[in-house]
């Protein structure tokens, strides 16, 4: 199997447990913040027709199909079928016809050249093995002058790592996500993503830092359940707890999480990376 391959296996397997009933809306909530955050800075306008690569379960592919409806029309495009397969229903029950579902790889684009007005990616790019060859990718997807426009994590020291599994980082010591492993925080660095965007070819550079909201509305015991299942690139953390462990650990996060829960909802803020870059 292709490190391409086993990522969507590990993310596809980790996402089923999330799309339950029982998480489909406070993740939607919890996301929410980074997903209007992106669908302001890419901008999107009625009529134009654009792809989100790394859709997951719809956003921001699901918010800018209302936007650029009814002329316009999203692409959303995963290697996880049972992500897509959730996606097309969330789509659905808002009743956008405009939405369409493509299961593909980022780095071998199932699209003729200059299909495409405009591009997002929320939290995927992290994950491309082969960034120069995605970009390459996208670049020839796109129309002259239209923008792809990514949001991705910034660093690894900011709340809501800090207290679920910088806390499990603190008992077990080593690194938070294993060398060569698939890696969050990849373009955290400022600057980082920008550069790949301008070596692939992209013009009109533009990134920046901005800090968002990140709410979970529920009890700390619940979104330290949800953290520990969706925490695939932190998986290999989660396996290096000895079982004597897990009792002091969860302890530990849940008094961290209380600092922040206000009998409703625990409140977060988010740091994350804008960039985008236009194709000349």
């Amino acid at each position: 199997m292709s490190s391409a391959q086993d990522s969507a296996a590990c993310w596809g397997s980790s996402f089923r447990m999330t799309a339950a009933e029982r998480w489909r809306i406070p993740s939607g909530r919890m996301g929410r913040g980074v997903t209007d955050a992106l669908v302001d800075y890419a901008a999107p306008r009625p009529g134009l027709h654009v792809l989100d690569l790394a859709t997951g379960t719809g956003e921001p592919g699901i918010t800018i199909a209302g936007l650029v409806a009814p002329s316009g029309s999203v692409t959303a495009l995963d290697q996880s079928e049972a992500l897509l397969k959730i996606a097309a229903e969330r789509a659905r029950q808002r009743g956008l016809t405009n939405f369409a579902i493509c299961h593909a790889d980022a780095h071998q684009l199932p699209f003729p050249d200059a299909s495409f007005d405009l591009a997002t990616c929320r939290f995927g790019v992290m994950f491309f093995d082969d960034v120069p060859c995605a970009f390459g990718e996208l670049r020839r997807v796109l129309r002259p002058g239209a923008r792809a426009c990514f949001a991705a994590w910034g660093p690894f020291e900011q709340p809501y790592f800090a207290a679920t599994m910088g806390v499990v980082l603190r008992h077990v010591g080593g690194q938070a996500i294993s060398p060569g492993a698939a890696d969050p925080y990849r373009f955290s660095a400022p600057g980082s993503l920008s550069h790949e965007l301008r070596s692939a070819g992209f013009a009109k550079i533009h990134e920046e830092t901005r800090t968002v909201p990140w709410v979970w509305p529920g009890s700390p015991e619940e979104l330290w359940e949800y953290a520990r299942a969706v925490a695939a690139p932190c998986k290999p953390l989660l396996e290096r707890v000895p079982a004597p462990q897990w009792s002091a650990i969860t302890a530990d996060v849940l008094t961290e999480l209380g600092k922040l829960y206000d009998g409703k909802e625990i409140k977060f803020g988010a740091t994350i990376v804008l960039a985008s870059g236009a194709k000349a």
